[in-house]
């Protein structure tokens, strides 16, 4: 009877291992989030409802932002000025966010651009194609649509249309993906999660999720940048994300070498919590494209100007500019950029095993000292008969449960 239970927890230890490679053989592939273990359950729906927002204002009172989405102690902000922002605490849909000082990696690519002749035109693109999807298919323009939402065909739709069809004057293979992932749930991550797994498959350079946001002033995003009655965009990085450092490293090129071209184009980058499928690649991003009260067209040239700073970006390979600056020297994405998500993964799940298995022991066993002594047992008599006659000859503890 003995040996049985001991049986039993061999085949359970072995069962937890296999569950974990298997989860693990997800996580490589693309169809399970890879990040630590708050990522795994936090690729959530984080966006509030539209017209409803939260307000961010630093320790004085100013204004630094707001957005229609939650926002959460340790969220961050950076301008396209270059102020770097982290939410000290957050009351209703108010936060307050300290000054962290000037970001200095923002302002070494600003310096890098500014020195800089890069072609924003006709790179040498290659095979790899640039991937578009839209999460909130649903999601619209009210002055141009008619309404803030139309399920399966949203006015982001267009926009996403413009932002491919510069792409392509610009030299680039466009994938863009118009599945649709209605309803506009906490679940819809997930499901737009097989799709941008699916463009992973055609291996992508880079790939982009494009919303956009529900802040009920229109003048909050709407601006004349390079002569064009425009929307700014806003770039979002998960920060429950693996690839964070990455990530976030292309939102710096980008913001700085877009706001180069179309002064400011990016009003912001805003890390926030979540993952949003970026653990994919080192080079996904989100991007809200304006806000719902805003029109269209403005939407839409908007995100085309956009567009003008992605190859170069995404081709730039200039030289260092000062000692602890960003890697300027190696493309975003140089293979030392994919940082590898699906291990922190498989470590957070076999330290869930066995959190779980210790607590089943623990129950089972009646008690902490009992489960002690079963452990010893265990490890000493059992692995002894597993092993082989040469660790038969060591003296173990007696099992507690022998009479």
């Amino acid at each position: 009877m003995k040996k049985v239970k001991s049986r039993i927890f061999i085949g359970l230890g072995l069962l937890a291992v296999g569950l974990s490679l298997l989860i693990y053989w997800g996580v490589t592939k693309g169809s399970l989030p890879a990040a630590g273990l708050p990522g795994i359950w936090r690729n959530i729906e984080d966006e509030l409802a539209v017209g409803k927002a939260c307000t961010i204002k630093d320790e004085q009172g100013g204004l630094v932002t707001m957005l229609s989405r939650r926002v959460r102690p340790g969220d961050e902000v950076i301008t396209a000025e270059g102020k770097h922002y982290r939410v000290r605490k957050v009351a209703g849909d108010e936060a307050v966010a300290r000054l962290l000082g000037m970001d200095r990696d923002l302002l070494a690519y600003q310096e890098l651009f500014s020195q800089m002749e890069v072609p924003a035109a006709k790179m040498a693109w290659g095979a790899r194609p640039v991937a578009i999807y839209h999460t909130h298919s649903d999601e619209s323009y009210l002055p141009s649509d008619g309404a803030d939402s139309i399920p399966f065909r949203g006015g982001i739709f267009q926009v996403g249309d413009s932002y491919s069809g510069q792409l392509s004057q610009n030299g680039a293979r466009v994938l863009h993906d118009k599945t649709p992932h209605d309803p506009h749930d906490d679940n819809a991550y997930y499901r737009s999660r097989r799709t941008a797994a699916q463009l992973l498959k055609k291996n992508p350079i880079a790939i982009f999720d494009v919303h956009r946001d529900g802040v009920e002033d229109a003048g909050f995003y709407r601006r004349i940048i390079s002569n064009q009655d425009v929307a700014q965009a806003r770039l979002v990085v998960g920060r429950e994300n693996p690839r964070l450092s990455a990530n976030l490293d292309f939102a710096r090129r980008l913001m700085a070498y877009a706001n180069q071209t179309h002064w400011p184009i990016i009003k912001e980058i805003f890390i926030g919590q979540g993952n949003y499928n970026q653990d994919l690649l080192p080079t996904a991003l989100l991007i809200e494209a304006g806000t719902y009260t805003n029109r269209k067209d403005q939407a839409m040239r908007g995100i085309s100007q956009l567009a003008d700073a992605v190859p170069a970006v995404l081709g730039i390979t200039g030289p260092s500019s000062r000692p602890g600056a960003p890697e300027f020297g190696k493309p975003v994405t140089d293979p030392t950029a994919r940082q590898g998500g699906g291990w922190a993964a498989l470590a957070w799940i076999i330290i869930i095993t066995i959190i779980g298995g210790g607590t089943f022991l623990v129950i089972s066993s009646g008690g902490w000292n009992k489960a002690k002594e079963r452990l010893r047992y265990f490890f000493g008599r059992e692995f002894a008969d597993f092993l082989g006659p040469r660790l038969r000859k060591i003296t173990w503890k007696k099992n507690p449960e022998e009479k």
